[in-house]
C-alpha cells in the first residue's frame, strides 16, 4: 500500500516513456528557441561571437566593490588560510561572544564573516545586495542559511530513529536493504566531513511543515527581488528519511538487475545509455528468477510499449519497473546472488505510509509556488544513500513542471563513479517524453563521508579515485550536456564551479558549438564571497551567473559560516589566487588615489 500511495500522488495522468523508435530519434527538436529558423523560413541573423573574458583583470573584477569590501575580503581569506585558527574556531567564537556580548558580536560577525559570506537576516535586508549584484549582472540563487545546532549524539540518535521503520525498530520485521541504505551508527551525524552542504535532522512532521514554510518564503523573496531567479531546496527537510532509503534501494536494485542481465548478454563494460537487451533473451532471465509466470512476462514486452526493436534499454527497463513493481502491495526485488524474490520490507504502518504522503505533498507545494512566482527550484543533491530516490522523485516532478522550460533543476555530483550515466540517461529520458532537461553539475560535497562510510561498512567506494579523475568526470558530462544543448534550444544546464580552468573549458566549448550567452542555456554558479574574480567578469560580460546566497540570523547561521570557512581553506590554490586580485585591486585605488571607489 505505502508505495502505491507514492506513485499513485506522483503519476496522474504524467507523460510516460514513449515507445522505442526502430529508428534513431531526431536529436533536433522544433522547440522555438534563439537559434530557431523564422516561421516564413528565414534564418536569423548572425550573432556576434562569444564575449571573451578576462579573469585576470583586477580592476573589472573588482568594479562592483568597494575598497573596504576589498578589505573585508583580504582579512577574511587570510584568516581562512590559518589552520591554527580554524582549528579552534568555534571555541574561539564562544570566547568572544561571551567577551562582547550578543549585540557587539553580531556587528563584529557583519564586518567580518557574516558579511563575507551572508546576505543578510530577512527578506528585506537581502534586497539592496541582491539588487546591486543584479546592476552589475550577477543574479541570485536564494537560500535560508539557517540550520539546527546539535550536539553529536542528538544528531546520531535522530537520525537512527527516523531512518528505521517502526517493524524494524520493535523486532517485528527485519530489513532487506543493503547495508549501504541502512542507518549506521558511527555514521549518524551527517555534517561529519561535509564541509560545503547543509544538512537537516528529522525531528516530527510538524518540523517538516516548518521547513516548508521556510522555502515557500524563500521562493516569495527571489521572486520579489529580481526577476529569473532561482531558489534552493534539499528534500531531507520536507520528510523522514527512511522513505529515501528504502526508495534508494530498491531502485538501486532494479538497476543493478538490468547491469547483471547486460553482463549475461556480453554488454559488461557498455555506458549505461547504450545498453540494449534482448527481449527474448531477457524473458529468459526473467521466468527463471520466478519473478512472474512466463506469460504474464510475455504481456510486458509487448510493441505497444516497447516498438519493434526486439531490445530493451534501461530507461525501458525502468519504465517496466514502475509499472510492474513499485505499485505492488507487497515489494519484491530479486537477489541476483542468490536467485530468490526478497521483500524490501514486511510492512509500513499507516503512519509510516502517511508520512511518505505527506513528503510529497510538500514537493509538489514548493514546485508550484515555484511556477507561480516564476523562480526556479533547484534540489540539492545529497548523500548517495539518499541521492536515487532524490532524483527520481526530481524527475518525476520535472516531468509535471518542465513543459515549456526548466522550473525544476536537478543536481548531478561529478565526483560519482556512475555520474555520466546519471546524466546521459535522464537527458535522454527528457529527449524521449518531451519534457524540458535541467540540471547544476557540482562537484560534490560529501566526499570524505562517502569513502569513509564506505571503507567502514563494506561496499563499492561510490567516488571517483582521485581529484583529477573527478576533473575528468565533471568535464565529459558537461561536454555532453553542452553537445546535446546545441540541438534543443529548451535544455538548460547550470555550471556550479569555482574552479577557473572549468569556467574556461565551458567558455571554450560554448563558442565551439554555437552556444551564445543570450540563448539563457548555459548558466554558472558561484557561493556569495567566493570566486568574485569569476563571477563579475562572467556577468558584465554577458553571461548568465547566479551567487548562491544564504540569509538568516547571525547565531543561527554560524554553522554556515563555520564550512564557509572551512572550505576556503580546503581550496587554497584558489584563494590564493583571489588574494593577489584583491591585493592588486587596492594598490591600484591607493596609488591613482581612487580609495573612495563608488561602485556604478
Amino acid at each position: 500500500m505505502a508505495l502505491k500511495h507514492v506513485w499513485s500522488f506522483l503519476c496522474p495522468g504524467l507523460p510516460r516513456l514513449a515507445p522505442l523508435s526502430t529508428a534513431p530519434a531526431a536529436r533536433e527538436q522544433s522547440a522555438a528557441g534563439p537559434r530557431a529558423v523564422s516561421a516564413c523560413g528565414v534564418a536569423e541573423t548572425v550573432r556576434p561571437p562569444v564575449p571573451s573574458v578576462d579573469f585576470g583583470n583586477a580592476q573589472e573584477a573588482y568594479r562592483s566593490r568597494r575598497s573596504w569590501e576589498l578589505v573585508r575580503s583580504l582579512l577574511v581569506l587570510r584568516l581562512c588560510a590559518s589552520t591554527t585558527l580554524l582549528a579552534r574556531h568555534e571555541q574561539l567564537l564562544h570566547i568572544t561572544r561571551k567577551l562582547l556580548g550578543q549585540r557587539l558580536f553580531d556587528k563584529l560577525m557583519k564586518m567580518t564573516f557574516y558579511g563575507q559570506f551572508v546576505a543578510g537576516e530577512d527578506q528585506e535586508s537581502i534586497r539592496p545586495l541582491i539588487q546591486h549584484n543584479r546592476a552589475f549582472g550577477v543574479g541570485s540563487i536564494l537560500d535560508y542559511g539557517v540550520e539546527e545546532d546539535l550536539s553529536t549524539e542528538e544528531a546520531q540518535c535522530k537520525e537512527m530513529e527516523s531512518c528505521t521503520s517502526a517493524a524494524e525498530r520493535d523486532g517485528s520485521g527485519t530489513s532487506k536493504r543493503k547495508k549501504q541504505y541502512q542507518a549506521h551508527w558511527a555514521f549518524g551525524d551527517r555534517r561529519d566531513g561535509v564541509i560545503s552542504a547543509r544538512t537537516y535532522f528529522y525531528a516530527n512532521e510538524a518540523k517538516c511543515d516548518s521547513h516548508l514554510e521556510t522555502f515557500l518564503r524563500c521562493i516569495e523573496a527571489s521572486g520579489c527581488a529580481c526577476e529569473d531567479g532561482f531558489s534552493a531546496i534539499k528534500l531531507t527537510a520536507l520528510g523522514r528519511p527512511q522513505f529515501l532509503l528504502q526508495f534508494s534501494d530498491v531502485l538501486t536494485k532494479w538497476r543493478r538487475f538490468f547491469h547483471q542481465m547486460a553482463a549475461e548478454q556480453g554488454q559488461a563494460g557498455l555506458a549505461a545509455k547504450d545498453m540494449k537487451l534482448e527481449v527474448a533473451a531477457l524473458q529468459e532471465s526473467i521466468a527463471k528468477m520466478g519473478i512472474a509466470p512466463r506469460a504474464e512476462i510475455q504481456d510486458w514486452f509487448t510493441v505497444e510499449t516497447l516498438g519493434v526493436s526486439g531490445t530493451v534499454d534501461l530507461l525501458d527497463w525502468s519504465s517496466l519497473i514502475d509499472s510492474r513493481t513499485k505499485l505492488s502491495q507487497h515489494l519484491v526485488v530479486p537477489n541476483t546472488q542468490t536467485g530468490q524474490l526478497e521483500p524490501l520490507l514486511s510492512q509500513f504502518t499507516e503512519e509510516e505510509e502517511l508520512q511518505m504522503t505527506r513528503m510529497l505533498q510538500r514537493i509538489d507545494v514548493l514546485a508550484k509556488k515555484a511556477r507561480e512566482m516564476g523562480v526556479r527550484l533547484m534540489v540539492d543533491a545529497e548523500q548517495t544513500y539518499f541521492q536515487p530516490a532524490i532524483s527520481h522523485l526530481t524527475l518525476e516532478m520535472q516531468r509535471k513542471f518542465n513543459v515549456d522550460r526548466p522550473l525544476i533543476f536537478n543536481t548531478y555530483q561529478c565526483y560519482l563513479k556512475d555520474a555520466y550515466d546519471n546524466v546521459t540517461l535522464d537527458m535522454e529520458l527528457a529527449h524521449r517524453e518531451g519534457w524540458c532537461f535541467g540540471a547544476k553539475l557540482v562537484r560534490g560535497a560529501y566526499m570524505a563521508q562517502e569513502r569513509a562510510r564506505a571503507a567502514e561498512i563494506g561496499y563499492e567506494d561510490p567516488i571517483n579515485s582521485t581529484y583529477e579523475a573527478t576533473n575528468t568526470m565533471y568535464h565529459r558530462c558537461l561536454d555532453y550536456v553542452l553537445q546535446e544543448l546545441k540541438h534543443n534550444a529548451k535544455a538548460q544546464v547550470m555550471v556550479a564551479s569555482h574552479n577557473e580552468d572549468t569556467i574556461r573549458f565551458t567558455l571554450c566549448r560554448m563558442e565551439e558549438l554555437g552556444l551564445h550567452p543570450v540563448d539563457r542555456q548555459v548558466y554558472f554558479g558561484q557561493l556569495l564571497g567566493m570566486c568574485d574574480q569569476i563571477s563579475f567578469p562572467l556577468g558584465q560580460a554577458g553571461f548568465p551567473v547566479y551567487k548562491y546566497v544564504p540569509y538568516g540570523p547571525v547565531m543561527e547561521v554560524l554553522p554556515y559560516l563555520s564550512r564557509r570557512a572551512l572550505e576556503n581553506s580546503s581550496l587554497m590554490k584558489g584563494a590564493q589566487r583571489e588574494r593577489q586580485l584583491l591585493w592588486k585591486e587596492l594598490k591600484r585605488r591607493l596609488l591613482t588615489g581612487s580609495l573612495f571607489h563608488c561602485p556604478a
